[in-house]
C-alpha cells in the first residue's frame, strides 16, 4: 500500500520499559566508537517500527515518534530502520541516500546525508505507474544506482572508494519518488528520519547500463529531468556528495558502521542529481542520462 496521506493520526504511544522479557536490562546500540541507547531496547525499536509501518499502511501521519521510543542518535535510528524492514515482511532490495546536497540538508534541517533501506515491494519497472495518493512530498528525483557483487560488512575500518568500486557489478539509472511518515519531516531530526528509512516511497530501477560508464566522470555527467515532455530540471552527479562514487562509498561505510552492511546483490541509489521535480497525478517523468540511457515513470 502506498504510504500515506495528509491525515494525522491521533497521538501514538510506546510502552515505557522495562518491557516483558528484558528484565530492565540496558540494550546498547553501537554509535561509532561509543555505546549509547540506555532507553532504546530491541522491544522499543520494534514499537517505533510498528508505529511507522502502521502509518505507512494506514495512509496517516504522525507529528513525531513517542518520546519513549524516539531515537536519540543515528545508531538508534538505524536500529528502528532495521526493525521496520524486518516487521514489513518484505525483502531489502537495496539502499538509498537522502540529503546528499547542502541544500537538501538545509531543507530538512539535518547536518549530513541519511541512509535508508528500500524494500522490494516499493520497486517499479521503467514505464510503470507510481501511485502518489496520500503522499505529501510529491516530487521525483533522478539518480545513479550501483549494484554490489559482494557483501560489505563491518570490518573495523572504513572501505576505500577503490574497494567499493571494485565490488560494483553494475550501474543502473533510477527515479526516486520519496515520502515521509511524519506530518512535517523538516522538524523531526536526522535520527527519526533514519528510522523512517530516510523517506522512501517508490523507486523506478532501470536495466543495467550497457555503456562503458566506468570510463565516464559521473560527477560532471549531465542529467536532465523532463515532465510531460518539457525540461523540468538539469544537474550532474556532483550534486550527490560531489560524485556518485563518493556517495556510494559513504553509504557502504554507514551501513557497515550501524548494522550488518550492504549485502551481495543489493543496490545503492545515491541521491538526486537534479532539483526534485514537483509531480501530480497524470504527469509523466523522464530522466535522460545522455549516452547512458533514459527511463520514465507515469504518476497515478
Amino acid at each position: 500500500m502506498a504510504p500515506g496521506g495528509g491525515r494525522t493520526r491521533s497521538a501514538e504511544t510506546c510502552r515505557n520499559g522495562p518491557f516483558p522479557g528484558d528484565d530492565g536490562a540496558e540494550w546498547l546500540y553501537r554509535d561509532g566508537d561509543k555505546q549509547t541507547g540506555d532507553t532504546m531496547t530491541p522491544e522499543r525499536a520494534e514499537e517505533a517500527a510498528a508505529i511507522l509501518l502502521r502509518n505507512w499502511r494506514g495512509l496517516t501521519r504522525i507529528d513525531a515518534l513517542p518520546e519513549a521510543c524516539r531515537p536519540g542518535d543515528r545508531g538508534e535510528g538505524y536500529a528502528i530502520s532495521a526493525a521496520v524492514a524486518r516487521l514489513s515482511g518484505d525483502t531489502v532490495a537495496g539502499w538509498k541516500i537522502a540529503a546528499t546536497s547542502e541544500a537538501g540538508q538545509k531543507h530538512i534541517n539535518v547536518d549530513g546525508p541519511l541512509g535508508g533501506r528500500i524494500l522490494k515491494g516499493r520497486l517499479i519497472p521503467p514505464g510503470g505507474t507510481a501511485d502518489i495518493d496520500g503522499t505529501i512530498m510529491k516530487v521525483a528525483e533522478a539518480e545513479f544506482a550501483f549494484v554490489l557483487g559482494r557483501a560489505m560488512p563491518d570490518r573495523g575500518a572504513p572501505y576505500t572508494q577503490a574497494e567499493v568500486m571494485e565490488a560494483v557489478t553494475a550501474l543502473h539509472l533510477a527515479i526516486e519518488i520519496p515520502d515521509s511518515r511524519y506530518a512535517d519531516f523538516t522538524k523531526v531530526g536526522a535520527p527519526s528520519l533514519i528510522a523512517d528509512l530516510a523517506c522512501p516511497s517508490w523507486l523506478v530501477l532501470g536495466p543495467t547500463v550497457i555503456a562503458d560508464w566506468r570510463g565516464i566522470d559521473l560527477s560532471t555527467h549531465r542529467v536532465v529531468a523532463y515532465k510531460n515532455g518539457a525540461e523540468a530540471a538539469t544537474g550532474t552527479g556532483k550534486a550527490v556528495l560531489g560524485d556518485p562514487r563518493t556517495a556510494l562509498t559513504w553509504l557502504v561505510n554507514e551501513a557497515a558502521k550501524y548494522g550488518s552492511g550492504v549485502e551481495a546483490g543489493q543496490f545503492v541509489t545515491t541521491g538526486t542529481c537534479v532539483v526534485p521535480v514537483p509531480i501530480q497525478k497524470g504527469d509523466e517523468i523522464r530522466a535522460d542520462y545522455g549516452s547512458l540511457g533514459s527511463l520514465s515513470v507515469r504518476i497515478g
